[in-house]
């Protein structure tokens, strides 16, 4: 070792190259991220024993549309060996549901939605991880089961691996102009649907559609010798059913109600049109007080109306929320190339704004050419948050930097020295981002660059600045106190201290092997392994390389080499 560290040390051309391939491995390693060899997210996908589907057909469907398409879910749902039973849930959302808490299908209460809650068995046994069970299956289902009724969005949604949000992609489009706002909402649904890699594409808003109003006419009904709760009784009976009394028994501690509902074909209209809905209440008579049967289309007035959809407000701004999924890739990729098609596609319009280096750096202003009005396109979801945490690690590993470098500068006395402990300890990240791209070919899903890779790399640096340290300290007390040679001494303390860098390097590649196969962790476990074996070629190889060249080393040495105040000291 301490030959061929002498041999590099003795040869420009030979440190030249050592340079320039530490420099070029660390260029083609940051590479690895625009050329999506290696993909960064938040958290990878986390494999559980249960997940929801969410059937939503189109706003004003009937409990029977929704069962429709509920039923085509279930029949393909069940065949599969790994699935232990199914529960729907019809008009409502599984209640006291993580997932559903989050994403608001605890407060689902209409015809048109449902869920169905699908329990697998124990992750442990299964081969299969959830995640990409759904990401086989969504396919399958949507093809044969959304054609079944138009409109209709199904989701496949796992329990959070990480911070609770509403989906994985979220934009939210700002204005006060609800018509617009939902125009813009509906264009950037179309354009998430063409983007590669996302899927669950879904506006959360109300479609407006048409519907009827049944009026009880005060004055008809008084005349006719009616009650208006007469009239509203027969109306909720004809239509949906109502209770009409209560049945006591012994194994039932409260009352038990009697629900009376007309059969379906007596209930359900044959057409939409107004004249079938007043032929439909010609068909229903109430008895007055004199005997008399009065039809109820007498003293109902019917009228046409538009649906009153519901109004979401954030920080006291309208908004309507676009959501979508990844489908096992990075949410950054999909974002830069989904906000590319958007600016395209609204620029024939809107004039367009982008947000500076911001909190909110990818969000969008429109303002709209002809009227003046001013719209928001703001990103938020997983996205936002993967975004946030990898701002914050990396401001913490710039905060990490720094804080070493001037501890190192009060130590050494010397910026040089503190430099190359830094950039030795910074070069460590080549390994951090090739281990990741080798650890792709031994998983079966993507391998990402997760929050917990950072955390590992931020650790990396105290390791990597020890090795250094070692070096420099040995090699500056063999020129000092024993008058040595700066480019033996760097050889000799290179050879010397490779043998407890080799054993440090081990003993954290040995505990971090344990985390490596974690779904969370395991980007943690793979940063520290790899990692740790980058730093250690960089500490021995580099860093003597950097040592050998900065003028901070040298000493006042005489003209035999050795110190003008220092005693001779014979080897």
């Amino acid at each position: 070792m301490e030959k061929f560290i002498y041999g590099i040390l003795s040869s420009k051309s030979k440190k030249m190259l050592v340079i320039v391939l530490t420099a070029a491995a660390f260029f083609l390693s940051l590479m690895m991220f625009p050329t999506k060899m290696v993909l960064a997210k938040m958290l990878p996908g986390k494999s559980d024993n249960t997940f929801s589907v969410y059937v939503d057909t189109p706003t004003g469907s009937s409990i029977e549309q929704t069962d429709k398409v509920n039923q085509c879910v279930i029949d393909i749902l069940k065949d599969e060996k790994e699935i232990m039973n199914l529960e729907l849930f019809r008009g409502q959302g599984i209640p006291l549901d993580y997932a559903g808490l989050v994403k608001g299908a605890a407060m689902k209460s209409t015809e048109n939605v449902s869920e169905i809650s699908v329990n697998l068995t124990d992750k442990h046994t299964r081969a299969e991880p959830s995640f990409l069970m759904t990401q086989r299956l969504r396919p399958i289902v949507k093809k044969k089961c959304l054609p079944l009724v138009k409109g209709t969005n199904i989701k496949f949604v796992e329990q959070p691996a990480g911070p609770p949000t509403l989906a994985s992609i979220v934009l939210e489009v700002h204005g006060e102009n609800l018509k617009k706002v939902r125009d813009i909402s509906v264009r950037v649904a179309n354009i998430f649907a063409k983007t590669e890699g996302l899927v669950d594409i879904d506006v959360m808003m109300d479609d407006i559609f048409d519907k009827f109003e049944l009026i009880p006419d005060k004055e008809k009904v008084a005349r006719s010798g009616l009650s208006v709760e007469q009239v509203n009784n027969i109306l909720y009976l004809a239509f949906e059913g109502m209770v009409i009394a209560h049945k006591n028994s012994k194994d039932v501690p409260d009352q038990i109600p009697i629900f009376l509902i007309l059969q379906k074909e007596s209930k359900t209209l044959n057409g939409r049109n107004e004249n079938e809905l007043r032929s439909k209440l010609s068909s229903l008579n109430l008895m007055n007080m004199k005997g008399m049967m009065v039809p109820l289309s007498e003293v109902v007035t019917i009228r046409k109306v538009k649906s009153s959809p519901m109004i979401m407000h954030k920080d006291l701004s309208r908004m309507v929320n676009v959501v979508a999924e990844t489908d096992m890739v990075s949410q950054v990729y999909p974002l830069l190339d989904a906000r590319e098609k958007m600016i395209e596609a609204f620029s024939k319009d809107y004039e367009i704004e982008k947000a500076g280096f911001t909190t909110y750096m990818f969000d969008l202003y429109l303002t709209d050419k002809k009227t003046g009005e001013k719209f928001l396109l703001r990103w938020d979801g997983e996205m936002k948050v993967t975004l946030d945490t990898f701002r914050d690690l990396g401001g913490a590993f710039i905060a990490a930097l720094v804080l070493i470098f001037l501890l190192l500068v009060i130590y050494y006395k010397s910026f040089a020295i503190s430099g190359i402990i830094l950039l030795g300890s910074f070069l460590s990240l080549i390994g951090v981002i090739v281990g990741h791209w080798v650890a792709n070919f031994f998983t079966s899903e993507t391998f990402f660059l997760t929050a917990t890779s950072l955390i590992g790399f931020i650790a990396l640096m105290g390791i990597s600045s020890r090795n250094s340290l070692l070096l420099i300290d040995f090699a500056k007390s063999l020129m000092e106190y024993h008058g040595m040679d700066k480019k033996e001494a760097i050889a000799t303390a290179t050879a010397t201290r490779a043998k407890p860098i080799a054993l440090t390097a081990v003993a954290i590649i040995l505990g971090s092997a344990l985390l490596a196969s974690d779904p969370v962790f395991g980007g943690l476990g793979v940063a520290l392994i790899s990692g740790t074996v980058a730093a250690v070629f960089v500490s021995l190889i580099f860093v003597p390389v950097l040592m050998h060249n900065s003028k901070a080393m040298d000493f006042h040495l005489d003209e035999h080499g050795k110190r003008k105040d220092s005693i001779s000291i014979t080897k």
